[in-house]
C-alpha cells in the first residue's frame, strides 16, 4: 500500500465539434475576454495561454487561483476579475460579448455576484476538465477538456484571428488607468501607521520575481488580487475558496516545503549546470485577526530551522469584516480589538488591547523584526525583508511585525458583491445601504448563458 509509485494524471482531449465551434463564435465576436483560473496552471497552460493571445490580441483577466497565468506587465493582462478585480479587467468584461473561461469554476467573487457581464449578448465558452464546472450557469458552450490541449486545439482552429484595433487600445487605457491607481496607493505615504496598500508595494518591491507570496483572510487577499505585481506561474499562493482564517503560516509553511523540494529535483537533474538549485524565498503576509487564530506551525519551523518570511500586519481588529459591516451601514460593529466598556456594554470605544504579538512569536524561538511607527516605516520595512531573504536556508523564521491603519482601504474595483443588507433600520446609514443593494440587486443575470 505505501509502495511508491508514479501516478499519471489523465489530460481529457477537447472534442473536434466543440473546438469549431468555439473558434466560430470567437470569430464572430468584436469584444471577447478571456476568464484565467487556475486550471490553467494545474494544466500547466500558461505558456500556452501566453501564446494564444498573443496571437489572438484577446485580453485575459484572471481569478485569485489564476493569478500567475500571465505576468503583470503583460501587454494583454488586464488582472484581476470581478468583486476583488482591477477597473481594467470589470471595464472590459462589463461590454464583453463572448467570455472564454479556461479553468474557472465561476465562484461568486470572479462574475461579482453576477453583475460583471452587462452585455445582454454576451456569450460564454466554458473549457474545463470538470463536467460541473464546465456547464456551470448554463454555459453557452461547455467544453470538457484539459486547459493545454485545448487551447493548443483552439489555435489551430482559429487560423490568423486576431481582435480588432479598438478593442486593443481600450485594452491599453484601461491598463494604463489601473496601473496608475496602483503606483499612488503604493506611493502615497501616510503616517505614523501607514495604510495596507503601502506595505503590500513595500513586500512586493522588496522580492525577487521567483519568490512566493502566501496569504489567505482577512482584507488583504482581495487587496493583493487586484495589486500585487506577480512576475511567475508559481509566485502567488492565496487560500480564497473558503477564506480560510489561520491558513497563513501553516501554509506557507508548505509551500517552503515544495520550493526546497523544487530544488532539491532542479540540482538533481543538473538544471543549474552542477551547482545547487536556489530555493525560492516564501513570504507569509498575515493580518493579527489569523495570526491569532493559528500561529503555531512557527513552532514547527523552528524546529526544523525552516527560513519562513512571515510579514505580520497589526490593525487591532478584523479591518476586512469591519470595512464590510460599514459599507452595508452596521457601521463596524463589533470588529475592533479593544477592551470592553461596561456602561455602554461595547468593545468599540474603549482602550487598544495591550497584546504584543511581536514578542509573542519571539517568544516561540521566532527571530523578531520591528518596524516602529513613524515617517520611515516603508522604507524600514522593505529593508528589513530584503534582510530576512539574505539570511541562509536553515537559519529558521524570521517574523517582521508592523501596524497598519485599518481605515485606508485600497482602491475600488467598481465592483460588487452580493451581501444582503437589512430591510428594515432604525440607522440612516443602514437604509441607504439597503438601497444601494437593491440597485445593485436589479442588475444581476440569473444565468450566465
Amino acid at each position: 500500500f505505501l509502495a511508491e509509485r508514479e501516478w499519471r494524471i489523465r489530460r481529457p482531449d477537447a472534442d473536434d465539434d466543440d473546438i469549431a465551434r468555439a473558434a466560430a463564435a470567437i470569430k464572430t465576436a468584436k469584444r471577447p475576454l478571456i476568464i484565467a483560473g487556475g486550471g490553467v496552471l494545474y494544466a500547466y497552460a500558461d505558456d500556452e495561454l501566453a501564446k494564444f493571445v498573443e496571437l489572438t490580441g484577446i485580453p485575459v483577466g484572471n481569478t485569485q487561483a489564476g493569478v500567475g497565468v500571465l505576468p503583470w506587465d503583460h501587454k494583454h493582462s488586464l488582472g484581476a476579475i470581478g468583486s476583488t478585480g482591477t477597473t481594467a479587467a470589470n471595464a472590459i468584461a462589463a461590454e464583453a460579448d463572448l467570455i472564454i473561461g479556461i479553468g474557472t469554476r465561476y465562484e461568486d467573487f470572479t462574475t461579482a455576484s453576477r453583475t460583471a457581464f452587462q452585455n445582454p449578448d454576451v456569450k460564454f465558452v466554458n473549457i474545463n476538465v470538470a463536467p460541473i464546472d464546465a456547464y456551470k450557469h448554463g454555459t453557452h458552450l461547455p467544453i470538457v477538456a484539459d486547459a493545454r490541449k485545448a487551447l493548443v486545439k483552439l489555435n489551430a482552429a482559429l487560423g490568423g484571428y486576431r481582435v480588432g484595433a479598438d478593442l486593443e487600445q481600450k485594452v491599453e487605457a484601461e491598463k494604463k488607468r489601473w496601473n496608475a491607481t496602483v503606483d499612488e496607493a503604493f506611493d502615497t505615504r501616510y503616517a505614523p501607521l501607514p495604510a495596507q496598500n503601502e506595505i503590500i508595494g513595500a513586500t512586493n518591491r522588496a522580492m525577487e520575481a521567483r519568490d512566493v507570496v502566501v496569504c489567505a483572510a482577512g482584507s488583504l487577499p482581495g487587496d493583493l488580487h487586484k495589486m500585487w505585481r506577480v512576475r511567475d506561474p508559481f509566485g502567488y499562493h492565496v487560500e480564497y475558496a473558503y477564506s480560510c482564517m489561520g491558513y497563513e503560516i501553516p501554509g506557507g509553511l508548505g509551500v517552503k516545503r515544495a520550493a526546497i523540494a523544487e530544488a532539491k529535483r532542479t540540482t538533481a537533474a543538473g538544471g543549474f549546470g552542477g551547482e545547487a538549485a536556489e530555493v525560492r524565498d516564501v513570504v507569509v503576509m498575515v493580518g493579527d485577526g489569523s495570526y491569532l487564530m493559528m500561529h503555531t506551525e512557527l513552532v514547527t519551523a523552528v524546529a526544523e530551522r525552516i527560513k519562513l518570511i512571515v510579514v505580520l500586519i497589526q490593525n487591532h481588529g478584523y479591518a476586512s469584516i469591519g470595512s464590510l459591516s460599514e459599507s452595508l451601514g452596521s457601521q463596524r460593529f463589533g470588529t475592533k480589538y479593544r477592551a470592553l466598556d461596561e456602561q455602554q456594554h461595547s468593545f468599540d470605544e474603549g482602550g487598544t488591547l495591550p497584546v504584543d504579538l511581536a514578542l509573542n512569536a519571539q517568544s516561540l524561538g521566532v527571530k523578531v523584526i520591528r518596524i516602529e511607527p513613524g515617517e520611515k516605516v516603508i522604507a524600514e520595512l522593505e529593508q528589513a525583508i530584503r534582510d530576512a531573504k539574505a539570511a541562509p536556508e536553515g537559519s529558521g523564521p524570521i517574523l517582521i511585525h508592523v501596524e497598519s491603519d485599518p481605515l485606508l482601504d485600497a482602491p475600488s474595483s467598481e465592483s460588487w458583491w452580493d451581501v444582503p443588507v437589512s430591510e428594515v433600520s432604525e440607522l440612516e446609514s443602514t437604509r441607504q445601504a439597503f438601497q444601494t443593494y437593491t440597485d445593485h440587486k436589479s442588475r444581476q443575470r440569473k444565468l450566465l448563458g
